[in-house]
């Protein structure tokens, strides 16, 4: 006998194409005409997990893993060719000065609401929130409000940051994680100092996982751009294939940097800058549908996923921060972590021409995918490297708390903030004009006085037709042709209407043509030359 089968897999699958089957019904209209992005509990995460919460973590962050590998490679090879080379100063302002300011200002408004919470603690969370999220910057640099309202220079630099500083969070997070672990509360559990802390810092964050990833990304990148040029001059590769090579590409070094514990995230950006470095790729897949299909499918996914494991009652039940701090936390981080660096290094930047320009690059700066996939890695280390006694120390779980409160509050406040700030702006832009324009139209709105003929009258009929035949007379004579000079005469052309009254053209015969030409071919002097 047939019965139901509530199994997670079935459940899964026709949650996940049902609402991505119901929203791409309507997935123009909210794109292109409400300017929404695809981020939006059907699932049952833990589950999936076997109920365990360091099971659902880690099935967190190598989804966000999935989807950030294949957004920054994506994010690359749309660039132009050799964008990171040509604009190195733009990016540097934003990568360098940008994040370590966005990083410290976002660590002091944490450190100020959020209560007995240590200095060394705030810079950890703020490091989680850094980077841009280049996921949710896909809503604002693609669409018909993108190419309206967004330069062309100014969508790429976007791209191109939101694309690096997802891969550059490494340094600013275990630089906090580092001395945490062997500078607070004295070092316990561990064997080292601040010195330690520093050295580790250096060898294992920069050297190991930020120059090894560059470089990997460079070899990758530069082999596969010569292996697929020569598939395609030999046809040994088909058109499906070709479509889907760049996803491939974010495929591998995903696995492989993950093999080797390197910086994945900034191995396919630079991968993808340099598949596409001579164009071709970039421009034989510009019309596809391909990849912004998988695109759609992966951003759907995620953010569904993010609705299911948000800790929704944590934000208003937890022991780190009361619900109105936080609130206006989120409000705080939304308004000065990002805005005043960019207003005050704008002029350096010369894709942000106009101070208005500089605004929307500062407020646009959202935390999303990102910001959760390094708050899975902060609480993975807490858990596994702060240890005494086989647990978890004390200030580490402290931190572990707090990360995730604050964390996933600042990424729910940007996704809603940042996903409707697009259509409100432009409601905002025309409502004003709408209203404007009617208040013009019915103010100018002038129309000629209509005269009741009164029985009594008996002349109103004939007066009326003589006002009429004045209107009209009136009328003909300010739309008549001027008159203009042939030689010692002077010609006054008739109007369209006075030609119509006297029948030209029916019975009449027309006037003789003058001839306007002299004996030797040239015209003759006073010729206006409308005439001819």
């Amino acid at each position: 006998m047939p019965t139901l089968e509530l199994g997670d897999f079935n459940i899964v699958c026709a949650t996940l194409g049902g609402f991505i089957s119901l929203f791409g019904l309507v997935s123009y209209l909210c794109k292109e005409r409400f300017y929404l992005s695809e981020a939006s509990n059907f699932i049952r995460p833990l589950d999936y997990s076997l109920g365990s919460a360091d099971n659902l973590e880690a099935i967190t962050r190598n989804f966000t893993r999935l989807v950030l590998g294949v957004q920054l490679v994506l994010a690359g090879v749309q660039l132009p060719s050799r964008y990171l080379q040509v604009e190195w100063k733009s990016l540097s302002l934003l990568l360098g000065p940008g994040m370590a300011a966005m990083w410290i200002c976002t660590s002091l408004l944490v450190w100020a609401m959020v209560p007995h919470l240590e200095f060394l603690h705030a810079i950890i969370i703020g490091a989680c929130v850094t980077p841009t999220d280049p996921v949710l910057s896909n809503s604002i640099v693609k669409g018909k409000f993108a190419d309206k309202n967004v330069p062309r220079p100014l969508q790429r630099i976007i791209v191109a940051e939101s694309g690096a500083n997802d891969g550059l969070g490494y340094p600013f997070l275990f630089l906090g994680l580092y001395l945490l672990k062997y500078v607070g509360m004295g070092g316990a559990g561990t064997t080292g100092n601040g010195g330690t802390a520093i050295a580790k810092w250096f060898y294992e964050t920069w050297c190991y996982e930020i120059l090894l990833s560059v470089a990997y990304g460079i070899v990758v990148g530069w082999l596969a751009r010569h292996l697929l040029h020569w598939a395609e001059e030999k046809k040994y590769i088909d058109r499906e294939s070709f479509l889907v090579f760049a996803i491939a590409l974010a495929l591998f070094i995903v696995g492989t940097c993950g093999l080797i514990g390197t910086d994945d995230l900034l191995a396919c950006f630079i991968a993808g800058n340099v598949f596409t470095q001579d164009d071709w790729f970039r421009l034989e897949t510009m019309d596809d549908s391909l990849q912004p299909t998988v695109d759609m499918l992966l951003n759907l996914s995620i953010f569904m996923w993010f609705g299911a494991v948000c800790p929704w009652r944590s934000f208003v039940h937890n022991d780190v921060i009361p619900i109105y701090r936080l609130i206006f936390l989120g409000i705080l981080v939304l308004l000065l972590r990002r805005l005043p660096i960019v207003l005050a290094m704008h002029k350096g930047i010369h894709q942000i021409e106009q101070f208005s320009q500089a605004a929307f690059v500062g407020f646009f700066g959202p935390m999303g995918v990102g910001a959760i996939f390094y708050l899975t890695v902060c609480r993975d280390f807490l858990k596994q490297s702060v240890l005494v006694d086989g647990k978890p120390r004390e200030d580490a779980a402290k931190v572990a708390d707090a990360v995730e409160v604050v964390v996933w509050f600042l990424v729910i406040c940007s996704i809603v903030v940042h996903g409707i700030s697009v259509p409100l702006a432009k409601a905002g832009y025309h409502i004003p004009r709408t209203i404007s324009s009617a208040l013009s139209t019915s103010t100018n709105y002038d129309p000629e006085p209509i005269t009741i003929p009164d029985a009594r009258d008996t002349h109103s009929t004939a007066t009326r037709g003589q006002d009429r035949s004045a209107l009209g007379r009136n009328r003909r004579e300010r739309v008549a042709p001027a008159p203009f000079r042939i030689g010692g005469s002077v010609i006054r052309p008739k109007s369209p209407a006075s030609q119509l009254q006297a029948g030209i053209g029916q019975n009449d015969e027309p006037e003789r043509p003058v001839n306007l030409v002299s004996e030797n071919g040239r015209l003759k002097a006073g010729t206006p030359s409308s005439a001819v």
